[in-house]
């Protein structure tokens, strides 16, 4: 079909109003399950301590009547500390904006600083998660955050050729070694030494990948939902083991590589300056705003936590 000779279209028509929808549509991450489950505790220095102790081993206790009570040896506690690491990000506006009317938002200003905002969350949530070993700094070099992979000693297992575990007490991160595949065994045997060191745990940390083979462990009743017709579940809501039972919470910040199993309790954020939106001087016709926090990572005991470690990604 053809249009009747002479027909004023749309194509032909000028000043038509732009047809722009009122809402920013925003796909990118903005979860961070680890950050925000665990306790936040205020801190009062650049380096944040607490300490650390333990039961002795069981031993046989018995003793004849009247005999002399003598003084056993006590282990002193153990004292560790993270430094406060620096999160800061900034917004220039120039004056014009204040003047226009713009979709999906009013100010520009408040708009990008709820979004630096969450930013800034994720950039946190990858520094809880991370190797790194902590640094002091100085006039030149920022302080950085020891990371759980700093952390983690005890209950470590799949380390690969030529990886190795950190000091412990957050001064160097954990070597890498060869990858290979996260397995069920691996995961029960982790549990397990975690109970018999006295921990909980209640959650586990993994990557998508690596929550694609624990859907596949055996034991998971995930194959069938009784519930609404026509609905398959594939999915991991409690893992029940003889050691506990755990949450499986996929996490993007962590690094692949690494499965970490967490009791919640034995983690905290210490925060010398909770995050806050602050002014900064006027330099011209513009408007100038920063985020800031300061916080650390708290292990108050790595005995409560697991790690598999050098996971196969691919």
């Amino acid at each position: 079909m053809t249009q009747p000779t002479n027909t004023f279209d749309s194509y032909d028509a000028k000043g038509i109003r732009e047809d722009l929808s009122n809402v920013i549509w925003n796909v990118s991450q903005e979860e961070t399950p680890l950050l925000s489950s665990i306790a936040k505790v205020s801190a009062t220095n650049t380096l944040h301590e607490w300490q650390t102790d333990t039961l002795r081993a069981s031993a046989a206790n018995a003793h004849i009547e009247g005999d002399d009570t003598a003084a056993e040896s006590r282990a002193a506690t153990s004292r560790l500390g993270n430094y406060t690491q620096i999160f800061k990000n900034a917004v220039v506006t120039a004056g014009t904006d204040s003047g226009l009317d713009k979709a999906g938002r009013g100010k520009e200003m408040s708009y990008q600083v709820v979004k630096v905002g969450q930013e800034q969350k994720l950039d946190t949530e990858k520094a809880i998660m991370d190797n790194n070993a902590r640094v002091a700094g100085n006039s030149t070099t920022a302080r950085e955050m020891a990371g759980l992979g700093a952390w983690l000693t005890t209950n470590v297992n799949n380390v690969g050729s030529g990886g190795a575990n950190p000091t412990g007490d957050g001064t160097d991160a954990r070597t890498d070694g060869t990858q290979t595949a996260f397995t069920q065994a691996d995961f029960d045997l982790t549990m397990q030494e975690i109970w018999q060191e006295g921990g909980k745990p209640d959650c586990v940390i993994l990557s998508a990948f690596q929550m694609n083979i624990a859907l596949g462990f055996t034991g998971n009743n995930n194959q069938r939902s009784t519930g609404a017709v026509g609905q398959v579940d594939n999915l991991i809501n409690v893992y029940v083991t003889p050691w506990g039972s755990v949450d499986f919470i996929p996490a993007r910040e962590n690094r692949s590589r690494d499965v970490f199993i967490v009791e919640k309790d034995k983690l905290a954020l210490a925060q010398l300056r909770p995050m806050k939106n602050e002014a900064l001087a006027k330099t011209g016709d513009n408007e100038k705003r920063q985020v800031v926090s300061e916080c650390t990572l708290v292990v108050r005991n790595e005995k409560a936590l697991g790690l598999i470690a050098d996971c196969s990604t691919s």
